[in-house]
């Protein structure tokens, strides 16, 4: 299925649709908008059976199931062995936090949450705040601007820099390194992509090979360190292996810098292209909190998930065979009208609003309440600032199907 000759919003043709439907072969203007077809799976193959054996769930209530089922593992080496081979993007996606089940995750998930509480990201705040109005004035200054590479893209990684005490001077790879290494993560990489993978892997791991040599050295304070406090473990003794230590490091960018850089870019092309709701959120700042969850749920930055059955059991009605691999997806999922009233409406003051965009359950991510914040001082600042902001060229999507974002938002202050 490369091109999309069908209309979805016939029945009988959307039901077609749904039943030939593989993700590995989407149509073209799949990553352009996906939502028409989410539509025709949801509501035709919910619980869509793909070629490889693999399932691919569209319904909310589905989907929430996973991921606070017992039998929905996060480990990935099965899938991800013949995938990546032995190789750096191997060594490296099965041992982050993201794609592991207890021991591992939980003994990660634990030092790092202990770094990231609300006391943390409240001391975080204001630095932020001074970062997002020096990239504002830049942008004043110029008139015209790229809401991606002068904006959505530098707050992450220096927040994340910040996080992991990454020298200034060092940090001009580390969006490069992040968006190799999740590129791999896209359903079918190319030999290209890999190579690039496995590149910034081993970069990457050689650069914090240093880096922890000297933190180890010269701790700094594992209250607001989250480097030091991985190295030093809990009080209980709890400690990582240097390869745990070292792709946790690594995880934390991909985590911190991907999907934040989407929330703030997407939220802001949601803005623009609904012109009422910009002026009704620059008119209500009141509004910010409810419109950064909606611009997750909107467009949410990472459309998929992935699982794996380590039980038979039933999803949506359909008997399931234990190592069956499952695709949560999560774009689908937070347009499903089961659960949300006029799901295809960019609504700033949506309540309530449940989405998943960061998942949900003991995986759900541990960085939200650093990316809310991000987001919000992000997008409120520059509405704030910029109230008559206005597209100056057109868009670049970036092209990938699992995380959702721009490569290029052109725009001019107005």
């Amino acid at each position: 299925m490369s091109e999309t000759a069908v209309r979805l919003d016939d029945p009988a043709e959307a039901a077609a649709f749904a039943a030939a439907f593989e993700l590995s072969a989407p149509p073209a203007d799949f990553v352009d908008d996906p939502y028409p077809c989410y539509r025709a799976l949801r509501e035709h193959d919910p619980v869509r059976r793909l070629a490889d054996g693999s399932l691919f769930l569209t319904r909310y209530e589905d989907v929430s199931a996973i991921y606070r089922s017992p039998h929905a593992s996060s480990d990935k080496k099965r899938e991800f062995r013949p995938k990546f081979g032995d190789s750096p993007l191997y060594a490296h996606h099965t041992t982050s936090l993201v794609f592991n089940d207890p021991p591992l995750h939980t003994r990660v998930r634990k030092l790092i949450l202990g770094a990231l509480s609300q006391r943390a990201v409240a001391r975080m705040e204001a630095g932020v705040e001074a970062l997002v109005d020096g990239l504002l004035d830049a942008m004043q200054d110029k008139g015209s601007f790229d809401l991606i590479d002068d904006f959505a893209a530098q707050i992450p990684v220096e927040v994340i820099g910040n996080l992991l005490a990454v020298p200034r001077a060092d940090r001009g790879p580390l969006r490069g390194w992040s968006l190799a290494i999740l590129a791999a993560l896209e359903p079918l990489p190319s030999a290209g992509m890999l190579d690039a993978g496995n590149a910034a892997v081993r970069e990457f791991s050689a650069y914090l090979d240093g880096l922890i040599a000297d933190r180890r050295t010269r701790p700094l304070d594992p209250e607001e360190d989250v480097l030091t406090r991985l190295i030093q473990g809990e009080v209980d003794g709890e400690r990582l292996t240097h390869a745990e230590l070292v792709q946790n490091c690594i995880f934390l960018l991909n985590a911190g810098h991907e999907t934040t850089t989407n929330l703030i870019g997407n939220g802001l092309d949601s803005l623009l292209a609904h012109p009422g709701e910009f002026r009704r959120l620059a008119g209500d700042p009141s509004l910010l909190n409810t419109a950064v969850e909606e611009m997750l749920r909107f467009e949410s930055p990472l459309q998929f998930n992935n699982r794996c059955m380590t039980a038979d059991c039933e999803i949506g009605g359909r008997a399931v065979v234990a190592g069956t691999l499952v695709t949560l997806c999560l774009g689908a999922a937070n347009r499903d009208p089961s659960q949300f009233a006029d799901p295809e409406r960019f609504d700033v003051g949506r309540k309530p609003n449940r989405h998943l965009a960061f998942g949900h359950g003991d995986h759900a991510c541990a960085g939200m309440s650093v990316a809310r914040m991000e987001g919000r001082v992000a997008i409120g600042r520059l509405v704030a600032r910029f109230p008559g902001l206005q597209r100056d060229g057109e868009p670049q999507r970036d092209r990938r199907l699992r995380f959702r974002g721009y490569s290029h938002l052109p725009a001019r202050a107005g």
